[in-house]
């Protein structure tokens, strides 16, 4: 299968670029091509195989399950990389939900809770929480968008005093988010858990539309979500064993181990772990969806592909 990094499509303007995805905006349409580069710690660590057709129909799959909760940005799938969505305009705040005390990264709480710290995101955490523990009740832990504009930049934490005081959005339409989130994080949390995982924290992003909210970017695919496997947490828990992940985490700790979490150059990723990245992320779709990913084998250029299928949609 060809890796695809970038693509350069004739006819529509100016590319910009995130971390994973490039697009293109057509008045009130944009057209985003997910890619196969693969980012975290807000650093593009390489390229995985077939990624971007995983993250692409996934979103597809929850924006269709999630429709009666909130409007999404999806108007169509012309092939498996590429969604013809709506121009929104975006809220430059990710709003993280959390199911759990765990993570690795700068943003994540439990290292934070690790070093003793009890009022993280402006939420107070009670003492003896443990690693990998189920929080009472999921919570809200914003962070900056710091892909926002395409430029790169790390995340950053936020409270919702610091929203409102910086007026990043009024009041009411925070909340709005708030309630959102927590409503999708809890419709997912069901949805893994008959497909045998457990939505551990995720991320959810917000634009606006003709001025009403909408969901945006992905939702529940393993860039943006953590997921552990539901039938062995219990017992790994109990003999002190860390949950079996089933999202990028082990890439992740992959690099932790290796003396890496997002500063300078990273460690070049290795073959073997580039294929073990590319079957998780297809096991998961296959998983959530009870279907085999839509591919097309093809040597044709994927930029010619893309064209092609573009012509497709009105």
């Amino acid at each position: 299968m060809n890796i695809i990094k970038t693509v350069n499509l004739k006819g529509l303007g100016k590319k910009q670029q995130g971390k994973v995805r490039d697009f293109y905006v057509l008045k009130d349409r944009r057209v985003i091509i997910t890619t196969d580069r693969q980012s975290a710690f807000d650093v593009n660590l390489g390229h995985i195989p077939g990624k971007g057709a995983v993250l692409n129909q996934l979103a597809a799959f929850w924006f269709e399950k999630t429709k009666d909760i909130i409007p999404n940005h999806l108007i169509a799938v012309p092939d498996p990389n590429v969604t013809i969505a709506r121009n929104v305009e975006l809220i430059p705040i990710e709003m993280v939900v959390r199911g759990y005390m765990t993570g690795v990264t700068i943003t994540a709480i439990w290292p934070s809770y690790e070093r003793g710290e009890r009022v993280i995101y402006g939420i107070t955490f009670p003492d003896g929480l443990k690693k990998n523990q189920k929080l009472p009740n999921p919570v809200i832990t914003p962070t900056t968008h710091g892909d926002i504009t395409g430029k790169g930049g790390h995340d950053a934490r936020l409270t919702k005093e610091e929203i409102l005081k910086r007026k990043l959005v009024p009041k009411k339409l925070y909340e709005h988010m708030e309630k959102t989130a927590l409503s999708l994080f809890e419709r997912g949390t069901k949805i893994c858990a008959k497909a045998g995982l457990i939505l551990v924290d995720t991320k959810y992003e917000f634009g606006l539309y003709k001025g009403k909210l909408m969901l945006v970017d992905e939702i529940h695919t393993p860039d943006s979500s953590r997921f552990w496997i539901k039938k062995t947490y219990k017992e790994r828990i109990t003999k002190g064993k860390e949950p079996e992940n089933f999202d990028k985490e082990f890439l992740r700790l992959w690099y932790k181990n290796h003396g890496y979490l997002g500063d300078g150059k990273p460690p070049p990723m290795p073959t073997t772990l580039q294929k073990k990245v590319s079957k998780r992320y297809k096991d998961v779709y296959q998983m959530l969806t009870g279907k085999k990913l839509a591919t097309i084998k093809t040597d044709t250029p994927i930029e010619q592909r893309i064209q092609k299928a573009l012509k497709s949609v009105n």
